[in-house]
C-alpha cells in the first residue's frame, strides 16, 4: 500500500495542510473536500486510487490542519478561498490536474477551471453542485441569509453547526448507520469547537451566494470546454438533489452520471464504489 505523507505549504505566508501520495510521475488528482471537513474525509479514498495517480488533499483555509486566522485579518470568501488554493497548487507545482469536488470543494475547483481551463485534465463531482436545479429546501435557511443578512438570520443558522448537524450530514440517507464510522464526524466536530470557528463558517454561508451567482460562468465553462466529467453522487443527499447531478450532461454531453444510494458524505459508505468508477473514468 502506498504511504500517504503529510505536509505544509508556505503560499504566501498563509499556511496550507495538505495529503499527498502516489508515485510523483503519475497524473496529478487533487481532492477538494466540503463543509465542514477537511481532507481527513478522504481517508478512505486515497489508498484506492495512490497506486495509480499522484493525489494531494488540502486543507482549505480555516478547514482542518490548515492556518485559520481571524476573521480581522482575513476575509473568509469562497474567492479568497479558491485564489489561496490556486496559488497552492502554484507552489507545489502542479501543471495539469484531474480535481475531485464535493460541496465547498466544488465552487473552489470549478473557479480554478475557469481561471485554468488548461490546468484540467478531468473533473470528478461528488455531491459538488453548479445548477439551481440541485438546491434542495434545505438551503431555504441560509437564502433567507442570502436575502436579508439580518443578525436574526445569521443566528438561525447556528443550528447547522451543532454536533448533531454534522452527524446528521453524515448519517442522512445512509441505509445502514452502523456503517459510518463516527471518526470523520468526530474529528469535524472538533474543528468546528475551535475559538472563532462558528463565525467563520456563518461567513461562509453568507457568501455561498457569490457560488451560485458564477452558476452560469461554471456552465459555460463546461459547455465550451467539454472536460471529461463523472458525477459520483449519494442520491440521498439533502442538500444537493439528484437533478443537481443530471444537469451536467447538460452542458457535457458525455458526462457520465452515477447515483449511489447514500447520502451527503458518500465516501463514508461507498469508497471502494467511486474508487471503482474514477479508475474506469479516468483513464479515458
Amino acid at each position: 500500500m502506498t504511504a500517504i505523507t503529510y505536509r505544509t505549504a508556505d503560499v504566501d505566508g498563509f499556511n496550507i495542510f495538505y495529503r499527498e501520495a502516489g508515485p510523483l510521475d503519475a497524473p496529478t488528482l487533487l481532492l477538494l473536500h466540503g463543509f465542514p471537513s477537511a481532507g481527513h474525509m478522504f481517508r478512505d479514498l486515497i489508498p484506492l486510487l495512490a497506486d495509480r495517480f499522484h493525489i494531494i488533499a488540502p486543507d482549505l483555509p480555516g478547514f482542518g490542519q490548515s492556518d485559520m486566522p481571524a476573521r480581522s485579518d482575513f476575509t473568509y470568501s469562497f474567492d479568497h478561498v479558491a485564489d489561496i488554493i490556486d496559488r497552492f497548487t502554484e507552489v507545489i507545482g502542479l501543471k495539469r490536474y484531474a480535481v475531485y469536488v464535493f460541496d465547498y470543494g466544488a465552487p473552489t475547483g470549478f473557479r480554478l477551471a475557469v481561471k485554468h481551463p488548461d490546468r484540467i485534465t478531468a473533473i470528478i463531482s461528488q455531491n459538488g453542485n453548479a445548477y439551481e436545479e440541485g438546491l434542495s429546501e434545505g438551503w431555504s435557511p441560509i437564502r433567507a441569509y442570502w436575502q436579508e443578512p439580518s443578525a436574526a438570520n445569521r443566528e438561525a443558522l447556528r443550528a447547522l453547526l451543532a454536533p448533531e448537524a454534522t452527524r446528521w450530514q453524515y448519517t442522512h440517507g445512509v441505509a445502514d448507520e452502523a456503517a459510518v464510522s463516527p471518526d470523520g464526524y468526530s474529528l469535524d466536530n472538533f474543528y468546528l469547537a475551535r475559538p472563532g470557528a462558528d463565525e467563520i463558517q456563518l461567513d461562509l454561508f453568507g457568501d455561498y451566494k457569490s457560488n451560485v451567482a458564477l452558476y452560469p460562468a461554471f456552465q459555460n465553462y463546461f459547455r465550451t470546454h467539454k472536460p471529461p466529467f463523472l458525477a459520483v453522487w449519494g442520491k440521498n443527499d439533502p442538500f444537493f438533489l439528484p437533478p443537481g447531478a443530471e444537469a451536467f450532461k447538460r452542458d457535457i454531453p458525455n458526462a457520465v452520471v452515477r447515483f449511489f444510494d447514500t447520502g451527503h458524505f458518500a465516501l463514508e459508505t461507498h469508497a471502494a464504489e467511486i474508487a471503482a468508477a474514477i479508475r474506469d473514468f479516468l483513464p479515458r
